[in-house]
């Protein structure tokens, strides 16, 4: 089955898109990525979209139209992608997140839009949506659902073995001894990527080979500061996103200080690195599979590993997972689950009570024929055609 996966992550530049040809036989599945790009989001469209994130105020009007237009992207990406590789089966799309309502250490509820009826008449396969909400009202935080395909491809190390994604937020997934957790740790780009729009310091959006970072210094005091942010303390499973880690965010903490943008970045960037390194210490993490956009800032790669120079850190792509296409891979996976009836959350990884299947399904141009169930997926192994 040929499952094409779509996400727009916390950084909402764009959509990643991946073509995964799964086979299954006694539980064990392969998946060959067959196709993987991104498509970035028209400039008025993405403007709109960072217009109406939190903290601003915005209308239900708006909030229409952008779940039309971000469809309408996603639909275009999709068709794209499917012709690319000679049509598809199935689509699972994330969406993009407008908001993830957390209280306390509570996930109460989270709202993705991109239309997925735009994206089901433009391929005319079905359509896979709404991925995370089950696993909230499971008592989930609905994050990080990329534990999932942490666990399968770490399953079975010896060592103590983690997968970081360095996305807008950061989040992590830790297997030790058939035991998994996972949460988000904090903001990865989000903070950096928000300065550097306000600030029109690259046109690109975000600090490209982290050379804003480098003309500065860390303002300790700042640091300091940052890092005392509640969120850090909270025990995992916890998650956040743009609701608390924003533009407004970093002036209330800049507002006193007399810095430059340089010093800024440079400090948001020390920002990441610190509570990543922190929390893999403290796990007593060996082995860090990392994945995300982050994984392109030499700045930030460089200081994990600095301040982590007993743990082994590669990219994902080791573990069949190209870094910039995990996120897209683990929503062709989910699409599949969901058609065949397996669960495609770990209790551990979100904090559900229980497995539950994902989703809501917009049937395609014809009758909606699922397959036959697979009673249990027991191992995952991805390659690449190219």
């Amino acid at each position: 089955m040929r499952v094409l996966g779509l996400i727009s992550g916390t950084s909402h530049d764009g959509i990643d898109v991946a073509v995964v040809d799964f086979a299954e036989t006694g539980g064990s599945l392969s998946g060959t990525l067959l196709h993987d790009d991104t498509v970035p989001y028209a400039p008025d469209v993405r403007a709109r979209l960072v217009a109406a994130l939190p903290p601003a105020a915005t209308t239900f009007a708006e909030v229409c139209e952008l779940d039309t237009l971000i469809g309408q992207a996603f639909a275009d990406a999709a068709a794209g992608a499917a012709v690319a590789v000679g049509g598809v089966d199935a689509v699972c799309s994330h969406g993009q997140t407008v908001f993830h309502w957390v209280e306390g250490d509570h996930a109460r509820g989270t709202l993705q839009i991109g239309q997925p009826a735009w994206i089901a008449e433009k391929v005319g396969a079905p359509v896979v949506s709404d991925v995370r909400i089950r696993d909230i009202t499971a008592g989930g935080h609905g994050a990080p659902l990329v534990s999932f395909l942490d666990e399968l491809l770490l399953r079975g190390r010896a060592e103590v073995a983690a997968a970081l994604n360095l996305g807008g937020i950061a989040n992590m997934t830790v297997v030790t001894g058939g035991r998994l957790s996972a949460y988000d740790i904090g903001p990865a780009n989000a903070l950096v990527d928000a300065v550097v729009v306000d600030r029109s310091l690259n046109a690109l959006g975000y600090d490209e080979d982290a050379a804003i970072a480098r003309a500065g210094c860390v303002d300790e005091a700042l640091l300091e500061e940052l890092l005392a942010d509640p969120y850090y303390a909270l025990p995992a499973p916890k998650s956040t996103g743009k609701e608390r880690f924003h533009l407004d965010y970093v002036r209330q903490h800049r507002a006193s200080r007399d810095l430059s943008d340089a010093d800024l970045v440079r400090t948001l960037t020390e920002l990441t690195v610190r509570t990543v390194a922190q929390d893999v210490e403290r796990t007593g993490i060996r082995y860090l599979a990392v994945s995300g956009g982050g994984c392109h800032n030499p700045l930030l790669m460089d200081g994990l590993r600095a301040a982590l120079p007993d743990v082994e850190i590669v990219l994902a792509d080791e573990l069949g997972a190209p870094v910039d296409s995990k996120e897209a891979i683990l929503f062709a996976l989910i699409g599949w689950c969901t058609l065949h009836g397996v669960p495609a959350i770990v209790p551990g990884g979100t904090g559900a009570n229980a497995p539950r299947i994902l989703g809501t399904i917009t049937p395609g141009a014809g009758p909606l024929r699922m397959p036959e169930p697979v009673a249990v997926l027991k191992d995952l192994t991805l390659t690449s055609s190219r």
